[in-house]
């Protein structure tokens, strides 16, 4: 009885760690899908609402190639992201909270994301993250900027 009870803690707790990682892979798979829709238009404005699992507490953009500046320059955030990744462009903070830490987003402006914070994060708050992503005509790439979130 007691082996069984103990599978069953056990089972659940794969399912439950299963569940968070698709819902990072779709959250990946639909960001990427979003941009790349603005990417192949002249322009436009998308303002748009991800569900992440909530022990993600922040959505980063950082240019690893670029020094920390801005609001989280007293966090551990660019540090570790330094410390593990090398061609990503997007984070998942903390690090090690997902099994899918880290991307590379194709076709959006990590220098114009990061010129004033680098990493320029977004909380996630209650499961959910808003962002927009914006294309100004002649713009090449996409541009993300956070949605202010209501609680």
């Amino acid at each position: 009885m007691i082996v069984f009870i103990a599978f069953a803690f056990f089972a659940i707790q794969k399912f439950l760690g299963l569940k968070d990682t698709i819902s990072v892979g779709k959250f990946a798979d639909d960001f990427q899908s979003d941009v790349n829709k603005l990417w192949k238009s002249s322009q436009g404005s998308q303002e748009l609402e991800y569900s992440l699992p909530k022990k993600i507490e922040y959505v980063c953009f950082a240019n690893l190639l670029k020094p920390e500046q801005g609001a989280y320059e007293d966090e551990d955030f660019y540090e570790e992201f330094r410390k593990y990744f090398t061609d990503e462009n997007l984070f998942f903070y903390p690090v090690d909270s997902t099994e899918l830490n880290g991307l590379e987003i194709k076709h959006i402006d990590i220098e114009k994301i990061t010129e004033n914070e680098n990493p320029f994060c977004i909380e996630n708050i209650k499961g959910k993250i808003k962002i927009v992503l914006k294309k100004d005509f002649g713009d090449a790439l996409v541009s993300v900027t956070s949605l202010l979130q209501d609680d």
